[in-house]
């Protein structure tokens, strides 16, 4: 089974018309049955000063998911997005999945930034792997933002339940980070899970982790000049995807703990 996602790398202000406007582009860029994928934050904004969130506008907020939403069915593809989403009373760092058959699926970021729980963020407390429906099969893909991709063993589960392929959403940006750690981790995740990573940041001069994709073998396949706004349409095949490594680990001397809380979110 083959699968082509169309990543797109755009600026995500603290303006949601301009957002919208960039992921419409985007999505006029793929075909029928892609999985597009937009940085962290992409339909709210995002940037490491939280503090706009106190006057976004919550209403056009909602109308700009909807209108989302009715991208993914109109063009026939899987959108996968970040957006801060206020819910429950509190605000939501999220990835959100609009299938072409309508809905949404929401991924509520565990590990949250710094930043994030300076501004009260809440932080979710589940793991769940999301299913992708084709034409010609389903795909299990695993959800993760922005500071989760230091953390292996949020991968390694994921690729233990079933996931097929990462999909990464984040919104790193900073003259302080060290160059070249961020991708690095990107091939690491995909080459310890031997499992599929689509990656796309924000465009922004400081961008220190790439928007690309990455073959369960850790070959970077495709990748987009950092800095600047793009697109990049990539078709892969699933048949690469092994359970070779994961299958010798050691669990009887190291093995991992999964303790959801679904109480938050039932």
């Amino acid at each position: 089974m083959r699968i082509t996602t169309t990543i797109g790398q755009i600026p995500t202000p603290w303006d949601i018309s301009m957002n919208l406007a960039s992921i419409e582009s985007v999505v006029d860029q793929s075909e029928p049955g892609d999985l597009v994928l937009l940085p962290e934050g992409a339909v709210s904004g995002y940037a490491p000063d939280l503090s706009p969130l106190a006057t976004l506008d919550q209403a056009h907020l909602a109308d700009a998911v909807e209108r989302v939403a009715e991208l993914a069915r109109r063009r026939g593809v899987h959108i996968f997005c970040g957006s801060l989403l206020p819910e429950q009373g509190g605000w939501w760092n999220v990835a959100l999945h609009f299938p072409p058959s309508g809905g949404r699926w929401v991924y509520r970021k565990i590990n949250l930034a710094v930043n994030e729980r300076a501004a009260a963020l809440r932080a979710g407390t589940e793991l769940p792997t999301r299913q992708v429906r084709q034409a010609d099969g389903g795909l299990a893909v695993g959800v993760q933002l922005c500071r989760e991709i230091r953390y292996p063993e949020q991968w390694q589960h994921l690729a233990r339940s079933g996931a097929q392929a990462f999909v990464y959403l984040t919104n790193a940006a900073s003259h302080e980070a060290t160059p070249g750690v961020w991708r690095s981790h990107l091939i690491s995740r995909a080459a310890e899970n031997q499992r599929f990573v689509f990656a796309v940041n924000l465009a922004d001069p400081r961008q220190h982790c790439p928007s690309m994709v990455v073959s369960p073998r850790g070959e970077v396949l495709a990748e987009l000049p950092p800095g600047q706004a793009g697109t990049l349409r990539v078709t892969v095949d699933l048949a690469e995807i092994s359970d070779w490594s994961l299958d010798q680990q050691r669990r009887d001397v190291v093995d991992l703990r999964y303790r959801p809380d679904v109480r938050d979110h039932a």
